[in-house]
């Protein structure tokens, strides 16, 4: 089994990637949040840093397209092997109405026949020049939409196909149809990834997958790969150190107070969760934190007495973006 970490537009950025394969080594792939190139194949100078070969040395990153234009996504592949990257993602699971409301993303498969014909092009136009990858829902508004669309896919040499078994429509919410999944592993002659709430090792169980995707989970838990190669459970101390690796790259690289608070504050979104309720307490402050100091002072009070529940056995949240 192969381990992969999901690419969150905004969080999982260089700053992320190499505080967690130097704390928590173990992926196998990091997939680098999408770049949606325009002007055919122009990139935005904040995507050409994050793909950039010396922000994503020592690990394997798969840098991801969002597109629905078969020219720039070649263009801009093309561009990337030059990089020295050996696999582009295509990003057919994106549900933000932003992305999807412009026929991109998850957007893109509610037009199928468009679809089928820039897969026709892309694959035509690169297939051995370098491997393409395909992260996808399983329809817009209905898991009815599974069979046809993934029919299409068997048409194409698609290097992985990444499986989050959700609709566009249910963005995050619910219970992902693990059946359809399953209906697909069991036909399919690609390659698959299993990708959507996956929190504990005991969330994989009888998935039938090369691979899985961890998103959310990981978040969540940095180490939860570690966890479901055998090893340790997460420790305060290690959250710690992750928390100060991360918050030390921002400050170097961010601009003013807000955009690194903003940024941390993200992430302690995901971090609570596995905080025991007293613990959750003291998140509050570093909440309201306005400057740099207040914040630094918040952190240090929360780990000095710090506590986690098991990450082995952690709790559904179904109140807040976790799921």
């Amino acid at each position: 089994m192969r381990y992969y970490t999901a690419p969150l537009e905004g969080i999982t950025g260089w700053q992320f990637r190499q505080v967690h394969h130097r704390l928590f080594p173990g992926a196998d792939k990091y997939y680098i949040p999408f770049m949606a190139p325009h002007l055919k194949g122009h990139l935005k100078n904040k995507e050409k840093t994050d793909v950039s070969p010396e922000k994503n040395e020592g690990f394997h990153a798969v840098p991801q397209v969002l597109t629905n234009d078969a020219e720039s996504f070649i263009i801009t592949a093309k561009m990337l092997k030059d990089l020295g990257y050996d696999e582009v993602n295509l990003n057919l699971g994106c549900p933000s109405p932003t992305v999807a409301n412009k026929g991109k993303g998850s957007g893109f498969l509610g037009f199928p026949t468009e679809l089928d014909h820039f897969l026709d092009e892309i694959y035509g136009a690169l297939n051995g020049l370098v491997d393409v990858s395909v992260k996808t829902r399983i329809g817009v508004e209905s898991p009815d939409e599974a069979d046809a669309l993934f029919a299409m896919y068997e048409k194409y040499p698609i290097s992985e196909l990444i499986i989050h078994p959700r609709t566009r429509k249910e963005f995050y919410r619910g219970i992902p149809h693990r059946e359809i999944y399953d209906k697909v592993a069991a036909s399919s002659k690609l390659t698959l990834c299993y990708n959507g709430n996956l929190y504990t090792p005991s969330d994989a169980d009888g998935i039938q997958a090369s691979s899985l995707m961890f998103g959310r989970g990981l978040l969540r838990n940095p180490a939860l790969i570690r966890e479901m190669q055998g090893g340790q459970a997460l420790t305060v101390q290690e959250l710690k150190a992750f928390h100060d690796g991360i918050f030390e790259s921002y400050r170097t690289s961010f601009s003013g107070p807000a955009h690194l608070l903003g940024h941390m504050k993200e992430l302690w979104v995901y971090w609570e969760t596995i905080l025991t309720e007293d613990s959750r307490k003291m998140v509050k402050a570093i909440r309201k934190a306005r400057d740099i100091d207040t914040y630094e002072m918040a952190c240090r009070q929360l780990f000095a007495g710090a506590e986690l529940i098991s990450t082995r056995e952690m709790p559904r949240r179904t109140d807040n973006i976790i799921l």
